[in-house]
């Protein structure tokens, strides 16, 4: 039991266990969504699957003393989250699912690891060497293999898989701006971005005079939402958190692999060569950046911040009158100092590291 928490309590396991748990809600729901949104309009399904999201947000929200709050300052970023992946994403997720087939489009969604790092790379400085930068040359060349793989059968095909791909590069833009709201209360995050998610594409769906699901469906797209969407997210900005955005995206990537594993669970079997091509060069990508090792002599800036906390994780060393036990957050402060250690990009390693392959 002491090992097993030893593992937890270190930023690299604990993150990426809390990203695989949410790549499995979102990935699996992905074939439901194709067959519970059937007959509906897409701005219908992700109006239905964010206003779940908003109620595990709702039902997910902690005390102050224990996750730091959201702040006015955040809503610009906020509302640019909603727009991108609670709008444009789910939107362009549920046409391309009408029109392509939902094993190529599960497949297709690993992409969003390669949005995700690339932005995270430019946007805040996290490391890409050329290791990470030849797994995201092989999610690349898998995608370009499903595309080749949809072109053959048809426009209709094509186009779908190239919504789904538009879906991709929304959440990749959501995900790097979540990065900084890692350290908020991802209960909050998750119910703003979603109330406004749902709010603005319901408002779109009306209208557009897309017709009204029945209960059955819309009860069961609320409950994916809330798992596939709410508690997905929930643990993907705790995941953020622990070990920075573009490793989150990449473990994350698994979703997609697990998506195609339940859309042929459910029946759908029509897999060609480069659609097979695709899953396995994506594979192959997903590992080598999860193989990645970051180790080198950097300097900690003296901060000011807020945000969850503990004292046994080796950089929050600061006193309290009554020292609390386990996770709390408060404003605290962190002196200057430069030391070597393996780390990852979470809150306290920020900082830059050139060009690829530095």
């Amino acid at each position: 039991m002491s090992n097993t928490l030893s593992l937890w309590h270190r930023p690299a396991w604990r993150g990426g266990l809390l990203a695989l748990l949410a790549a499995a809600l979102f990935g699996l729901s992905t074939p439901f969504i194709q067959r519970l949104g059937s007959g509906l309009g897409p701005l219908t399904v992700a109006a239905l699957l964010y206003a779940g999201a908003a109620a595990t947000g709702l039902l997910s929200r902690q005390p102050a003393h224990r996750e730091a709050r959201l702040r006015w300052a955040d809503g610009p970023r906020l509302g640019a989250m909603a727009v991108f992946g609670a709008a444009l994403g789910p939107v362009a997720l549920a046409w391309g699912l009408r029109h392509t087939s939902g094993t190529s489009a599960s497949l297709m969604l690993t992409l969003e690891a390669l949005f995700t790092a690339v932005l995270a790379w430019v946007l805040y400085g996290e490391s890409m060497d050329r290791r990470v930068a030849a797994a995201m040359a092989l999610l690349l060349a898998g995608a370009v293999a499903l595309v080749l793989d949809q072109g053959q059968s048809g426009a209709p095909q094509l186009w779908g898989l190239l919504a789904v791909l538009l879906a991709t590069a929304a959440w990749g833009a959501d995900n790097a701006l979540s990065r900084p709201l890692a350290e908020r209360d991802p209960g909050q995050v998750v119910m703003v971005k979603a109330l406004l998610g749902s709010a603005l594409t319901g408002a779109l769906a009306w209208l557009r005079g897309e017709p009204l699901p029945t209960l059955a469906a819309a009860l069961a797209l609320l409950a994916v939402g809330a798992s596939g969407y709410g508690l997905s997210l929930r643990l993907y900005l705790l995941a953020q958190r622990a070990f920075g955005a573009a490793r989150t995206g990449s473990v994350f990537a698994f979703a997609p692999f697990l998506g195609a594993a339940a859309a042929y669970g459910l029946g759908e079997r029509g897999a060609s060569w480069l659609l097979l091509l695709g899953g396995v060069l994506m594979v192959l990508g997903v590992l080598l950046h999860l193989a990645e090792t970051h180790d080198h002599v950097h300097t900690h800036e003296a901060i000011e911040h807020e945000h969850a906390h503990r004292h046994d994780d080796g950089h929050h060393d600061h006193g309290h009158d009554a020292m609390p036990t386990g996770a709390h957050s408060h404003r605290h402060r962190h002196a200057a100092v430069t030391h070597a250690h393996p780390h990852v990009p979470d809150a306290h390693h920020t900082h830059g590291h050139g060009a690829v392959g530095a």
